[in-house]
């Protein structure tokens, strides 16, 4: 007894004084890593559940000759493979060439909405930097559009297109006379008009408000040494208000672009469910094509061919901006 205990005093006195914490500090450390992950699991499982299983089912649809007499069991409709694709980008075909159409108007659509959006929130947001009277009443009119919802928003531009009674030929007709008489805004190739400036006047605020909060991280101290050395506004934009935007204006061009494709609610309250083919945008087409003549298997397939455009632009934008970015550096 008295020769052991003085051994195990020596074996507890060599042994290092975290030993013993080492597992709890491990434990511990764990635990303070997948706690967040943790939280955000049941955010992870609801996002997988509204967007992967209705694009896993469409993806399947997309390859089922599923037509109104399967829309009550449609899993019991005949597979068709491919034969909705073909259909789709059969470009000499009705529907392939009625597909192509809204393709290339949503394209445009899209370049001039994308383009005009940036550039008035980008003028918006140099002008508002500097310190003025009434700057901040300014700043939050600037943004209703943004903020207000978008059926109340384009319902009410519907009764200002109105061709009778509406303000915007009211301004243009009997105010200004720009026109020779009333013109039709919601039929016809002014609907391109039409839905351009609404697309516009609903989303130039975002470009404003990303633009506004990028300008912030911008060193004052680069525009006064620019102005002492005799650089003009144009200048001190292009050397660098631009320069310094570039990761925004990257972001922020991409996302504008996806929207403005992918835009559904104002094309269809605008116009309902008919859009005019000068404004037939490819969202608008492919819900006809599955809703109004109830051939969901083109329409899925339309949808995964959107799908793909979109990943594969995404893509392409990515890389470009991402080697853009390592030639500057």
């Amino acid at each position: 007894m008295t020769a052991t205990a003085p051994a195990a005093e020596a074996t507890v006195r060599k042994s290092p004084p975290g030993a013993a914490r080492g597992p709890r500090r491990r434990t511990g450390r764990i635990r303070r890593i997948g706690l967040p992950y943790l939280l955000l699991l049941p955010a992870l499982l609801l996002e997988l559940l509204v967007h992967l299983v209705p694009m896993v089912i469409g993806i399947v649809m997309s390859f089922k000759e599923l037509t109104q007499f399967y829309i009550r069991d449609w899993g019991t409709a005949p597979w068709a493979g491919f034969d909705n694709y073909s259909v789709s980008v059969d470009f000499d075909a009705p529907v392939g060439k009625a597909l192509l159409h809204s393709f290339l108007v949503t394209v445009a659509f899209t370049v001039l909405s994308v383009g005009l959006c940036w550039l008035i929130g980008t003028a918006a947001a140099v002008f508002m930097q500097d310190t003025f009277r009434g700057r901040g009443l300014l700043r939050a009119l600037f943004l209703v559009p943004y903020a207000l919802p978008v059926y109340a928003a384009v319902i009410t531009w519907v009764f200002m297109f109105q061709h009778d009674n509406g303000l915007v030929n009211h301004v243009l007709h009997d105010q200004l006379g720009l026109t020779d008489k009333p013109s039709f805004w919601l039929i016809g190739d002014n609907s391109f008009v039409a839905l351009l400036t609404v697309s516009v006047w609903k989303g130039w605020p975002f470009a404003f408000l990303i633009v506004m909060a990028g300008l912030q991280n911008i060193p004052r101290e680069l525009y006064e040494a620019a102005a002492l050395d005799g650089a003009g506004m144009v200048q001190q934009l292009r050397r660098i208000t631009l320069p310094s935007l570039r990761p925004v204006n990257q972001v922020l061009v991409l996302v504008l672009f996806l929207w403005t494709f992918n835009d559904f609610n104002t094309p269809y309250v605008l116009f309902g469910k008919s859009a005019p083919e000068a404004a037939d945008l490819i969202s608008v087409h492919i819900y006809q094509a599955s809703f109004v003549t109830w051939n969901f298997g083109t329409g899925s397939a339309m949808s995964v061919l959107l799908l793909l455009f979109l990943l594969v632009v995404t893509g392409v934008y990515l890389a470009l901006t991402s080697r853009g970015r390592r030639t500057a550096l």
